[in-house]
């Protein structure tokens, strides 16, 4: 019983107090302590006044401050917690803070950032001391930089309460018990003629100008250092000079000098103070104005400090997501101040977020997310994306809208690393087959292509083998250009995946028809990549020992790094951008058909009208000229370039007239024949394949940056549309003029 009696009350106290905080030594009757919130392990500060080794009146000014700090909540002073008191000891537990001359030692000494942040930080004193002398009237009669703490966002506290005294209770001024603190006195203490033109701010003025003084240039050493400005701003030193005046009542009211400064050219008038400002008032704006200031805002986050963007601003668009109406504007910004949190933190409030907005069926908002997928795909499990956005995604292979279907195939170079056996080689492959023969916009089956190629490194093994070079094949037989270019430099990069055996009977074969494509560009790729293909062909011939190494990579899931398509850098798909493009007139080529083997040059070119122009937002990828590239050295010359699967492949140019569009093939079901065109990618090989075969996912690395150039595919003329399978049958479409021989080369 006595036992309970005589127990330790601190001990009841529900934080755990740690190692102090340096800053406040002389300057204040508390120290500063770490502290963490016993159970949850929040971090909190804990203010210590030793009881014992204190005076009384110390202890009692030490009490005055606790009382204060409970009754006062705003949001520029410092919080309150809890606190208690015992014989040995007087604890007051508030938010995480550090004192405010700490925290600037640790800013950059110059630059724009800081100088947003100062003026960010001096407009939330005055704030505060505008709520106390304004609406509480209440004199602080302690401003300096000891009494003003920072906490972890970055926002600037009023503390040191242990003076706080009613305006109403005369003009004298308090004597502080710590002789460092005097050097802050407003002169009127001394001069008793001065003290009837006290105002119930004017001793708080003076003290915010002894703060700006010691934000700008470090702690003050005596009064009189007052009258040097040193550092501080030309916009602010006009009121400087008005709150540090010997004429107690010329200093200007805090409320006032808030209003002055917010106006246009003021020095509380930048992006930061707006931001912040607005983020504090989101409740009450308008869908418009928060459009307005969602799209203006990403490019400004890069000026302002990393702690004041990880916990001030990233909740806020949180929050601002989550219970408002901010919608999907406000992605961008989020997705960018993402990057600045841990892992843990990310799963925790991010994530959430994301897989909410996949669930939308706002087509603004899911094209926002496709273009900013690659800024947060490596944070999502694999579990995540699979059972939850895939299936989401995978809507947008289906769309009317040109541009979802665009931003959904593109995005599957970022989600294959995380894809599942089963959403990678059936769901991903059953659409890029459909989207590659049947779409009619010419720019998504280039980037079908483009994006097949990209992904072909973590497809299975036995589904690479079988669908490649059947999809390549007949990307290189489509009526638009740069789909048959597409297709053309996929068959380079991913050369490595081909046996030597399918080299020879169907890749160069099918090269060879497109010797004398009637498009410059496509022809350049096409002699590059014969040169390699043979060159290789010669090598093995030399040397029969190479054949092994050389198809070392057919049936391994993961490529050796030396014969890897990462070091092709010609051709590659980017992250979308956001900006979509109408197309221009086009020029749409028709192309005389051919009833020999020998195939002649087209007989005509023909001009369409501007009518025949559609809006596209579909895109292909750029390459540079052959004739760029073998301008750079000697050593293209040799017919047979060992090195050619390193090289730059070349640009293929947007062409200024796509051809009419022909008419779509039908789908082909395996083990059946050819009918009037194929859905699939069945050339003899896929056989029984059935669309049921998947894989696992991942990005090609290193294939340049070159963005997606904007196409168009239009239709309206009548034009060849066969497909040679390799298998000795000649089939027509259903708009074919003339029969051609399995040896021709198929054009329109």
């Amino acid at each position: 019983m006595w036992s309970f009696f005589s127990r330790d009350p601190s001990k009841d106290f529900p934080f755990d107090v740690g190692e102090p905080i340096p800053g406040l030594e002389d300057k204040s009757v508390w120290s500063l302590h770490k502290a963490k919130k016993k159970g949850s392990g929040e971090e909190v500060s804990v203010f210590v006044f030793d009881v014992k080794n204190g005076s009384e009146t110390q202890l009692d000014v030490a009490k005055a401050a606790v009382k204060r700090l409970k009754t006062l909540r705003h949001p520029s002073i410092l919080t309150y917690l809890d606190s208690l008191e015992s014989e040995k000891v007087l604890y007051m537990a508030t938010e995480y803070v550090e004192p405010l001359e700490t925290h600037l030692t640790q800013l950059s000494k110059e630059g724009h950032q800081r100088e947003l942040y100062l003026a960010w930080g001096i407009f939330q004193i005055t704030r505060a001391l505008s709520f106390l002398n304004n609406d509480g009237n209440l004199r602080h009669n302690n401003v300096c930089m000891s009494s003003v703490f920072v906490n972890s966002a970055g926002e600037w506290k009023l503390g040191g309460l242990e003076y706080v005294a009613g305006a109403s209770e005369g003009t004298g001024l308090p004597i502080k018990i710590l002789p460092v603190l005097e050097k802050y006195d407003a002169p009127e203490k001394c001069d008793s003629s001065k003290q009837r033109f006290v105002t119930k701010c004017s001793t708080d003025m003076w003290g915010l100008g002894c703060l700006i003084w010691e934000a700008f240039n470090g702690p003050l050493p005596q009064q009189a250092q007052l009258k040097d400005l040193g550092n501080i701003p030309k916009q602010l030193s006009t009121v400087y000079c008005e709150l540090v005046g010997a004429n107690p009542s010329s200093r200007p009211n805090p409320a006032d000098i808030i209003t002055r400064c917010r106006k246009l050219g003021g020095y509380f008038k930048n992006d930061l103070v707006d931001t912040l400002l607005f983020l504090e008032e989101i409740q009450i704006k308008d869908k418009g104005e928060k459009n307005r200031f969602f799209s203006a805002i990403t490019p400004q986050l890069d000026n302002f400090p990393e702690n004041v963007c990880r916990h001030k601003i990233l909740p806020q668009l949180i929050t601002a997501f989550e219970y408002g109406d901010a919608g999907s504007v406000v992605l961008m910004p989020m997705f960018k101040l993402g990057r600045l949190l841990d892992e843990p933190d990310y799963q925790k409030k991010v994530v959430p977020c994301v897989v909410k907005l996949f669930t939308s069926t706002d087509r603004a908002t899911r094209i926002r997310l496709l273009q900013q997928l690659e800024h947060f795909i490596g944070h999502l499990q694999a579990a995540t994306v699979n059972d939850q956005i895939f299936p989401q995604v995978a809507h947008g292979f289906m769309d009317t809208n040109p541009t979802i279907r665009e931003q959904t195939v593109k995005s599957v170079i970022h989600l294959a690393p995380k894809l599942n056996y089963n959403n990678l080689n059936v769901e991903v492959l059953r659409h890029f087959a459909r989207l590659q023969s049947k779409d009619d916009q010419g720019g998504i089956r280039t980037n079908t292509t483009v994006c097949l190629g990209k992904i072909a490194q973590h497809l299975h093994p036995q589904i690479r083998q079988k669908v490649l070079i059947s999809a390549f094949i007949r990307a290189m037989r489509d009526p638009f250009p740069p789909a048959r270019s597409a297709g053309v430099l996929a068959l380079a990069a991913t050369q490595q995946y081909f046996l030597l055996s399918e080299v020879a009977v169907r890749i160069l074969p099918a090269l060879c028809q497109l010797t004398v494509d009637p498009e410059k560009s496509v022809r350049d790729n096409v002699f590059r990549t014969i040169k390699g293909f043979l060159g290789k062909l010669e090598k093995v011939s030399e040397d029969p020992s190479l054949r092994e190494s050389m198809e070392a990579d057919v049936h391994t899931a993961t490529p050796s790094l030396s014969n890897a398509a990462a070091t092709w850098a010609g051709w590659a798909v980017t992250a979308v951008t956001s900006k979509f493009y109408r197309s221009q007139s086009d020029t749409v080529k028709s192309i005389t058909p051919v009833a020999s083997k020998t195939l002649s040059k087209p007989g005509s070119l023909e001009q369409p009208s501007s009518s025949s122009i559609s809006t596209t937002t579909s895109s292909v990828t750029s390459m540079t000229s052959l004739e760029q590239e073998e301008s750079k050295g000697a050593e293209s010359v040799s017919d047979y370039d060992e090195t050619w699967d390193t090289e730059n492949w070349g640009e293929m140019d947007t062409p200024a007239s796509p051809p009419s569009t022909a008419s779509e093939p039908k789908s082909l079901l395996p083990g059946t024949k050819e009918k009037k065109g194929t859905d699939g990618w069945d050339m003899e090989e896929w056989g029984s394949l059935e669309e049921d075969l998947a894989a696992e996912s991942g990005q090609g690395e290193g294939w340049g940056t070159t963005d997606f150039v904007p196409v168009e595919d239009t239709a309206g003329t009548k034009s060849v549309n066969t497909y040679n399978w390799g298998d000795g049958t000649k089939e027509e479409s259903a708009n074919r003029t003339q029969v051609v021989l399995m040896s021709d080369i198929v054009l329109t």
